[in-house]
């Protein structure tokens, strides 16, 4: 398939990626679409199985037919055979009028089976009676009927061990196997995540209003280095989540927010894979810094970066050039000279007085303005969303 013709694809069917993964397997679906062979699509819970049924039915000689997708797992054990194939009036209670099972509905077309895996072995043995033969039951009747559908089956579990362990037919397993595609997992599409976390951001701003999100180089690198196992449905509601989170309306000036990797880090996931640099250790005994550890850190550096926000603030200040009540500060000579440093007492309660201090800064400019945060991130010197960040924190630590 050339470029054109899959990027044509990619862009009926809004799927975003370059990865070599993926466009094997948009160029499987095309290559399998004309012919009536039953297709399995493998790949993991949120990994974009869906489309593919849709590529290879809109491809196919079936196209002006219906097209029907059943989420197997979904339906209860009890009613999915008549759901699949309908039933009888009276064959059960609650059956009060015949009706058309799926397989009926979708005569001509196509049938996408999703979490195929999940079918009860009854229902496997219906199933694959249906396959060889384009012949079921009805749930009540003892009437053969006929369907010509071709069935696209999809599964996030490993369905050989399935058949292994009893829990999936073999037979069926190779009949629903005869052309197999394979959707790859986020991890294993690095490069496309960051194109999938601007589209989705961009997307979700525009109907909402808000701010666009933007992430600096070492934040990309965090949102690549995430396992994402939930894939590209948990990116996209990541990226929602964190879009409402950190944006703001749109104002004529300003229609973007760009985050650094500490920022990003406050909204990944709890279970995310650590993507600061591991501790460096000698031979097998080395390891990755804890969750807890990247959490401290990550709060150290919002600390700080807070304290050197008030500090070039209090620097800024003539007064503070002047000013010659500066209390705890020493005067220095102009022509003081550098001694060699001395052993001096742990830094701490200065450390711990400091963060005091700007914690009280803080307080204070918000009394102030009776609560208003953007008088008061004004005269600090600050964006808004650092004084909702610190209040957040504030938060936190009392409870």
């Amino acid at each position: 398939m050339d470029t054109q013709e899959l990027q044509r694809i990619k862009n009926r069917y809004d799927i975003i990626g370059n990865d070599a993964a993926l466009n094997l397997a948009i160029e499987m679906a095309s290559v399998v679409a004309p012919s009536d062979l039953a297709v399995l699509i493998t790949g993991e819970n949120g990994s974009g199985k869906d489309v593919i049924p849709r590529i290879i039915h809109d491809n196919s000689r079936r196209r002006t037919a219906p097209f029907l997708a059943v989420n197997c797992g979904a339906i209860p054990v009890g009613t999915i055979n008549a759901e699949l194939f309908g039933h009888e009036k009276g064959s059960f209670t609650g059956a009060v009028a015949t009706r058309k099972g799926y397989f009926e509905e979708a005569d001509g077309g196509t049938l996408f089976l999703d979490e195929i895996g999940e079918l009860p072995r009854e229902t496997q043995a219906m199933l694959l009676r249906v396959l060889q033969d384009g012949e079921y039951l009805k749930v009540g009747s003892s009437k053969v009927e006929k369907t010509n559908v071709r069935v696209i089956a999809a599964t996030n579990i490993n369905l050989q061990h399935a058949v292994e362990t009893g829990k999936f037919r073999e037979d069926l397993y190779y009949r629903l196997n005869a052309f197999q595609i394979k959707m790859p997992a986020l991890r294993d599409r690095k490069d496309d995540i960051y194109l999938l976390f601007r589209k989705f951001t961009s997307d979700f701003s525009e109907r909402s209003r808000l701010c666009k999100i933007s992430l600096t180089h070492e934040a990309i690198s965090v949102l690549k280095n995430y396992r994402w196992p939930g894939n590209v449905r948990q990116l996209k509601n990541f990226t929602e989540a964190l879009t409402v989170m950190e944006s703001r309306p749109v104002t004529p000036t300003s229609d973007r927010i760009e985050l650094d990797a500490p920022e990003l880090l406050l909204h990944m996931p709890r279970e995310a894979e650590q993507v600061l640099p591991a501790i460096v250790g000698e031979g097998q005994g080395s390891s990755r810094m804890s969750d807890d550890d990247v959490r401290a850190i990550v709060k150290a550096i919002l600390d700080l970066k807070q304290e050197v926000d008030r500090l070039k603030k209090i620097v800024d200040n003539p007064a503070f050039c002047h000013s010659e009540q500066r209390e705890g500060i020493p005067p220095v000579a102009d022509d003081a000279e550098w001694q060699e440093s001395q052993p001096s007492e742990p830094a701490g309660p200065a450390v711990k007085s400091i963060r005091q201090s700007n914690d009280e800064l803080y307080a204070a400019t918000l009394a102030k303005y009776d609560g208003k945060v953007k008088p008061a991130a004004a005269e600090l010197g600050v964006s808004e969303r650092t004084i909702y960040r610190w209040l957040s924190l504030q938060k936190k630590s009392a409870r």
